[in-house]
């Protein structure tokens, strides 16, 4: 197989990984078990107990915990694969998947501040009509002519 096609199979690969935990790690639909799990992490007694709790709170040790899965799955699947490159493989994908996270972080960030902004503009031009046309003409009339 090619370098780019492992490339390819690498980038998409991560995005499955990458979702499932971002979705356990940050998303409304599992706050309950999220916030359990963190009460849990901090309140156990055994160090053992805590860890494994903390691993449902953490995106990158979500992800580990998934690639994980996901590798010995595909080398089950595969047939072919050693350790090393199980190894190798694995390390990869968590790499992938949480650079697939962060992007997708500052995304999600990018549009929840789009949102406010927005919202804060209408409110202002609920509460004054009149003066925000007028300093939108004049805004147009700026930039048109310079």
């Amino acid at each position: 197989m090619d370098l780019n096609r492992q490339f390819f199979f690498l980038m998409v690969l991560a995005i499955p990984i990458a979702s499932i935990a971002w979705t356990v790690t940050h998303e409304e639909v599992f706050r309950e078990p999220r916030e359990w799990c963190v009460s849990r992490s901090k309140n156990c007694r055994r160090i053992v107990q805590r860890k494994f709790f903390y691993l449902f709170t953490c995106e990158y040790c979500f992800s580990t915990t998934s690639r994980l899965s996901s590798c010995i799955s595909s080398a089950i699947s595969c047939g072919s694969m050693t350790g090393e490159a199980i190894l190798v493989a694995g390390f990869s994908l968590v790499a992938v998947a949480n650079r697939h996270m962060s992007l997708f972080g500052r995304l999600r960030g990018k549009i929840k501040e789009d949102k406010v902004e927005t919202a804060l503009a209408e409110s202002v031009y609920r509460r004054h009509p009149l003066r925000v046309r007028f300093l939108a003409t004049n805004l147009l009339y700026l930039s048109s002519h310079s």
